[in-house]
């Protein structure tokens, strides 16, 4: 038996679209419009749920968080990936490696469990309004989005360690554009069955038990909402739970077709463009869709673009300030004057206290015409 080759990788070539430069030069434009897009949407969903007082609620919460992993999922592999398309240099570390496969699979299993706990809230406000506030508590909130963040890190962790720990044998080129773990695991040469076992758990309890858990939530929303008497409180219930439904059905629709799908030895350039679609696309439209069918979104977003305008409009402070307190003596005199007269006609303690505010304010406006001889 031939002694196995245990020689060590420092670093790998991520194969890519390097075989077909018009695919390289056509993602490239197209990558960086979708990237773009997909942290402005992000954002700006972020800053609206933030700053509108109306938007602070466990669904807007949740939001919040599907955004900002869509934004840290994107930024795992997009701009290393933006470079390899102009690059003929299109290598990675062995650490950069690991740190990428652990955080794209961290933020991927995060955003399933996240979608799931999303249904949950909806099943909650829809099915259970009366006892909605108790339920969905602002400490549940934190509990539920902290344990989907928590356990989708633990899950990714071990399987990065797991699989980088296994033996490359000198093998380095990934036929992948990002160091997806089942690209990496195709160049290992020792036993790879604990690392297939781990992924085929993590497969399980990420993909069918949290679609089923969405499906059961949906299907209870489905059958509360058809009781509901009136047509404009069905259309509120099906407008408010669209957004979500969209975004599971985009999501797991595209991730069952990669990951579900018979394995083939030999990688397909198809597979490549279909994974770059779906992992930069379906951040892009999450935003987007919610955008579109939430007008509490719109309305907030429009509220806080026009406080923005009109902070930038209007005068400082400062020279309001100023200007009330160099206000001609002859005026302000005039003015607490008649309030003054006012409040002693009622002959309450009120008119005394304003009384002595006007001698008060009177006296300081007496003394700046007093400031240009002094300067003199």
């Amino acid at each position: 038996m031939e002694p196995v080759n245990s020689t060590e990788v420092s670093e790998f070539f991520l194969k890519g679209f390097s075989g077909y430069p018009a695919l390289e030069h056509l993602f490239f434009p197209l990558c960086s419009a979708m990237y773009l897009v997909t942290l402005l949407g992000n954002t700006g969903i972020v800053v609206v749920s933030v700053l509108d007082a109306r938007l602070h609620t466990p669904m807007y919460f949740f939001l919040g968080n599907l955004s900002i992993l869509d934004i840290c999922y994107t930024s795992t592999f997009v701009p290393l990936m933006l470079v390899h398309l102009l690059s003929a240099q299109k290598t990675i570390s062995f650490l950069g490696c690991a740190l990428q496969m652990c955080l794209s699979l961290s933020t991927g299993s995060t955003e399933c469990l996240l979608l799931a706990i999303m249904a949950y809230d909806r099943y909650l406000a829809i099915c259970r309004p009366l006892r909605y506030p108790v339920l969905m508590s602002h400490r549940l909130c934190w509990l539920l989005a902290g344990a989907a963040w928590v356990l989708g890190l633990c899950k990714s962790v071990t399987e990065t360690v797991i699989a980088m720990r296994l033996p490359f044998c000198g093998h380095r080129v990934v036929s992948h554009f990002i160091c997806e773990i089942l690209a990496v695991l195709k160049l290992a040469c020792g036993d790879t069955s604990i690392s297939e076992v781990f992924l085929l758990v993590g497969a399980i309890l990420l993909l069918p038990v949290p679609l089923a858990f969405i499906c059961l939530s949906y299907t209870l929303i489905l059958a509360t909402t058809l009781r509901v008497p009136s047509a404009a409180g069905r259309h509120k219930a099906f407008s408010t739970c669209s957004a979500h439904l969209a975004v599971v059905m985009l999501f797991y629709g595209t991730v069952i077709f990669m990951y579900m799908k018979p394995k083939s030895k030999e990688a397909h350039i198809s597979d490549e463009v279909f994974t770059v679609l779906y992992a930069v696309v379906t951040p892009m439209l999450n935003p987007v869709i919610y955008s579109l069918r939430n007008k509490e979104v719109k309305e907030a977003a429009r509220k806080v673009w026009g406080r923005i305008q009109t902070s930038r409009q209007s005068p400082e402070p400062a020279l309001s300030i100023s200007l009330h307190y160099f206000t001609p003596a002859s005026r302000l005199d005039s003015r607490f004057q008649s309030c003054s007269s006012q409040s002693i006609l009622q002959g309450s303690s009120k008119g005394i206290f304003r009384k002595s505010l006007f001698d008060h304010v009177s006296f300081l406006a007496k003394t700046t015409e007093w400031l240009p001889e002094l300067s003199g």
